[in-house]
C-alpha cells in the first residue's frame, strides 16, 4: 500500500465569539501557508452552515466545508459541516460521523482533536479559541500527550473565557496567546 503524503495539520476549535476570533486569524494566513487547517465551530443544527462561504472571500487560502473521505490538501481550510462530527484519518483523509453529540455538541472539538492526535501525533498543532464550555480541553490534552503543539487564546482576550480556561487547566504546558498574537504564531510554525 502506498504511504500517504504527510501534510502539516492545524486543528482549531471555537464556540461563542468564534466568527470574530477567526476573522482575526484566518485572513492573516498567507497564500503559501502549507498547512491543512481543520476547524470545528459550535453552530446550531442546520442543513447548511455558512461558515465556509463567509470566510472564502476573506482568506488567501482555499476555504471549504469538509466532505466525507476527502483527502487533505495543504493550504486549505476545512470547516466541519453542521450536525456532523469531523474526524481526521491517518491516511490524511477526513471523515464525517453522525454519532451522538459529545457534551451536547455535534460537531465536537474533542472528537476532531483526539482523532487528529491519533492520526498525526507530533506533526499536529491544536488551537483552542473563545467558547463557553469545556469542549476541546480533553482533545488538546491528547495533542500534548502525542507530542504536538498546543495553543490557547488568552482567556481575557476571549469573548467567552470558559473554553480557553478549561483547555489551559487540562493542558498546563499549552502556550497562551492573545488574539492579536495568534496569526504570527501560526505563521512562524512553517518557518521552523
Amino acid at each position: 500500500m502506498k504511504e500517504p503524503v504527510r501534510i502539516p495539520v492545524i486543528v482549531i476549535g471555537a464556540s461563542a465569539g468564534a466568527v470574530e476570533a477567526l476573522s482575526h486569524i484566518l485572513p492573516a494566513l498567507p497564500a503559501d501557508f502549507p498547512y491543512a487547517v481543520l476547524i470545528v465551530v459550535h453552530i446550531p443544527s442546520d442543513p447548511r452552515s455558512h461558515l465556509a462561504s463567509l470566510f472564502a472571500g476573506r482568506c488567501n487560502l482555499r476555504v471549504k466545508e469538509a466532505e466525507d473521505k476527502e483527502p487533505l490538501s495543504p493550504g486549505t481550510i476545512y470547516f466541519a459541516p453542521s450536525d456532523y462530527h469531523l474526524l481526521a484519518e491517518s491516511d490524511y483523509r477526513l471523515s464525517l460521523s453522525s454519532d451522538e453529540p459529545v457534551r451536547y455538541s455535534r460537531p465536537s472539538i474533542d472528537v476532531l482533536f483526539e482523532s487528529a492526535a491519533d492520526a498525526f501525533g507530533d506533526d499536529l498543532t491544536g488551537l483552542i479559541l473563545t467558547g463557553s464550555n469545556s469542549d476541546g480541553a480533553k482533545g488538546l490534552r491528547a495533542i500534548c500527550d502525542a507530542g504536538g503543539i498546543a495553543l490557547v487564546q488568552t482567556p481575557d482576550t476571549a469573548d467567552a473565557h470558559e473554553m480557553p480556561l478549561a483547555a489551559l487547566k487540562a493542558c498546563p504546558g499549552a502556550r497562551s496567546l492573545s488574539l492579536s498574537e495568534i496569526p504570527a504564531a501560526l505563521n512562524s510554525l512553517h518557518s521552523r
